[in-house]
């Protein structure tokens, strides 16, 4: 079974923010590695 919780709403907000970019960040990541593994990463010094 689940507790609830109450929070503000603007902590909620906040809260669904950070986990959307949490989310693109990794997106990001994982897009660069395909990146780098079909070699289309050039070394930049």
């Amino acid at each position: 079974m689940e507790k609830m919780i109450t929070i503000p709403k603007t902590k909620y907000e906040e809260l669904k923010r950070k986990a959307e970019i949490d989310g693109e960040l990794l997106q990001e990541l994982v897009d660069g590695l395909k990146d780098i593994k079909a070699g289309r990463v050039i070394r930049v010094r």
